[in-house]
């Protein structure tokens, strides 16, 4: 296995059991709890540039992939894909914490980790201490507000969800194609990602259980996720929440980011655009510090 000791120089690999499955995490640091949780089509090798700089500041940093992601378990979604909705998968890393001895924690999640971390705000609001989304808007308002601009950029929101095995068969005749083109469109920065940790992405991709589990989480979103959030509309994030997204992305150019967090969080939600593309955390590095370390009380 290649991970975390390759990409995030001093922290450890742990398999860690939550019920059921086994979740990949690396570890490392020392003093206040920080989870990190990557988006698709990325693994906890995405915050190979932050992490590091985060134990150096005092925390102790979790960086973990999620259910069906990297090295974790990749179970069936189940009926109605509820083996990957965010309520499941937060919970799975809520117990990663706990088994790490953390009951409260600060989460930080970019694109897909950045919707289970607002469910896990939403369910478990005595284990979120703060938490931080990375260039996303709520998943409820996105769907919403669909339009043809919105649906033509991110088009695999509805490519993805449609019944197995359809994207599943397409996307496996060329995972290595499908998975460049998909970096190429999210990243607006030359050379990011690395030809490192594209291939680490790939060794990670180019794998049928996760190209079906990734669909199976995109199939989640699109149907019990809704109800999830549908049911819980009038439940607000607690936490204070600090968004941050790409100025060069498409969610800040068609949302007012901080005001569809705001409709969802009863505390102080704060942030601002970076000059990147979506994947801030490899992108702009040093710009997401100085965001984050101050929110973080350094």
């Amino acid at each position: 296995m290649t991970g975390c000791k390759d990409f995030i120089p001093g922290f450890e690999p742990h398999d860690i059991d939550v019920g059921s499955l086994r979740i990949h995490a690396a570890v490392a640091g020392s003093g206040d709890p920080l989870l990190l949780l990557h988006g698709h089509p990325q693994t906890h090798a995405t915050w190979h540039k932050t992490a590091p700089a985060l134990v150096a500041a005092g925390f102790t940093v979790v960086a973990a992939d999620l259910r069906g992601y990297g090295d974790s378990d990749k179970p069936d979604g189940g009926a109605d894909h509820v083996g990957y909705s965010k309520r499941v998968m937060a919970a799975d890393q809520v117990a990663v914490m706990r088994s790490l001895g953390f009951d409260r924690f600060t989460v930080v999640g970019h694109d897909r980790g950045g919707r289970v971390a607002h469910r896990m705000a939403l369910d478990h609001p005595d284990a979120v201490l703060r938490i931080a989304v990375l260039d996303i808007a709520p998943t409820v308002t996105m769907y919403d507000r669909t339009d043809k601009e919105f649906a033509t950029r991110y088009f695999w929101w509805f490519f993805l969800i449609q019944p197995f095995d359809l994207p599943e068969r397409m996307i496996g005749a060329d995972p290595a194609f499908f998975l460049a083109r998909h970096l190429a469109g999210q990243s607006k920065t030359p050379g990011v990602p690395n030809a490192q940790v594209t291939a680490e992405y790939l060794r990670c991709y180019d794998n049928p259980a996760a190209i079906h589990a990734i669909c199976e989480d995109y199939r989640a979103a699109a149907t019990i996720d809704l109800d999830h959030d549908r049911a819980d509309a009038d439940k607000r994030i607690a936490a204070p929440l600090l968004a941050l997204w790409g100025a060069l992305g498409t969610v800040g150019a068609l949302y007012d980011v901080l005001q569809t967090w705001r409709e969802k969080a009863a505390g102080p939600v704060t942030g601002r655009a970076l000059d990147c593309g979506h994947l801030i955390q490899e992108e702009a590095p040093e710009a997401l510090l100085c965001e984050l370390l101050p929110f973080l009380g350094r």
